[in-house]
């Protein structure tokens, strides 16, 4: 009785689990930042049903069994090796669902497939930039440029640029502030769309909302 007892138990929690999940659409890997619930307030407002988790609280694993539409990196303190989880994120479902990355997930993307991130020379810390940018994926609808917030000392090196990314937003001296991948819908941003003072910020996300595989 005392097996099936446990057997009826793992069976419920199971389906529970699946009921949980069923209708995600968005995971967001948390990198400790306090930016993480504006990203997270902007994808509710555009009608995602978000689930975060920190990126020392959740497995790859834990994400599959999820079954999610897209999947979104935050922003985050320090360099990509500090980011987590992000990391093997990024290389677990690229070509199976729509990934962004926001500041350190943009950086993270960058090392995924090979590219360096390096001290820019500059420190940006709530200041805004203007965004040059190219008209296409995430930037559909929105005018170049716009003002964006950059919270970042840190860039990725253009002399390093992995072959499989596409430059897709600079700043008027050149600093890359968004690639995506030639051929899968993955995409990063450097600065930070989410930021008040950020220009188009909600339509971009609703861009990578839209996107399909």
């Amino acid at each position: 009785l005392k097996r099936r007892h446990e057997r009826r138990a793992a069976g419920s929690k199971a389906r529970r689990y699946r009921e949980r999940f069923s209708k995600m659409t968005t995971v967001m890997v948390d990198n400790y930042d306090s930016f993480t619930y504006n990203v997270y307030q902007y994808l509710c407002e555009l009608g995602a049903d978000v689930y975060v988790a920190r990126n020392d609280k959740i497995t790859v694993e834990e994400i599959k069994k999820m079954n999610p539409k897209n999947i979104v990196i935050s922003p985050g303190p320090g360099s990509p090796k500090d980011a987590g989880v992000s990391m093997d994120v990024i290389k677990a479902f690229a070509g199976k669902v729509p990934i962004l990355g926001i500041c350190l997930g943009h950086q993270s993307i960058y090392e995924v497939f090979g590219g360096s991130v390096v001290v820019s020379g500059e420190i940006w810390h709530g200041k805004t930039s203007q965004m040059h940018h190219d008209g296409k994926g995430l930037y559909v609808g929105i005018p170049s440029p716009f003002k964006a917030t950059r919270y970042h000392s840190l860039v990725g090196d253009p002399s390093s640029l992995p072959s499989e990314l596409l430059v897709t937003c600079k700043t008027d001296n050149g600093l890359i502030q968004g690639v995506r991948h030639k051929t899968l819908p993955i995409y990063g941003v450097q600065y930070h769309p989410e930021s008040c003072i950020s220009e188009h910020g909600k339509k971009l996300l609703g861009n990578f909302l839209a996107i399909k595989m």
